[in-house]
């Protein structure tokens, strides 16, 4: 029997398990309203500007799409239960622009999985996160890594 996700402890996650979930709708009044309080580039909170840059118009600030993906994986992915944070992340790119009107949902690929030998009662889980757009193309990407409670003591 499979665990949910939202239900799960170390010892539920699989190296290879791939997943996608979410459905997120990118708005222009969400995209301004983002970048004008964090990323103010003129290509991310007025039209006519953006029109004349390389994106030929409006675009979502890189930092917002993270946050898209990151609000993804608290409602559908990371487990109250067992979640204790995370190291950090690595690799991340931004391959595409996410434009207003864009569906989002993220594909998650877990990469590898290992208990800690320093506290056994918790794990390190290793993903591969793609946030795709309703084209199924990847418009970011990143090495993700999260630790969990272990639901058993280390054997002994």
């Amino acid at each position: 029997m499979t665990v949910p996700y939202k239900e799960r402890y170390f010892e539920d996650f699989r190296p290879g398990e791939v997943t996608e979930f979410g459905d997120y709708l990118v708005t222009e009044q969400e995209i301004v309203e983002f970048a004008t309080r964090y990323d103010p580039q003129p290509f991310h909170i007025d039209r006519a500007a953006a029109a004349d840059s390389i994106f030929g118009d409006l675009i979502a600030s890189g930092w917002m799409t993270g946050s898209i993906m990151m609000r993804l994986l608290v409602d559908h992915f990371i487990s109250p239960a067992s979640s204790m944070g995370s190291p950090g992340v690595d690799e991340v790119r931004w391959h595409r622009p996410v434009r207003p009107g864009d569906r989002l949902r993220v594909r998650l690929t877990v990469i590898e999985t290992k208990r800690s030998q320093s506290k056994p009662d918790r794990g390190i889980v290793r993903v591969q996160q793609e946030m795709l757009n309703q084209h199924g193309d990847t418009v970011m990407s990143l090495r993700g890594m999260s630790l969990a409670k272990c639901r058993a003591p280390a054997p002994g």
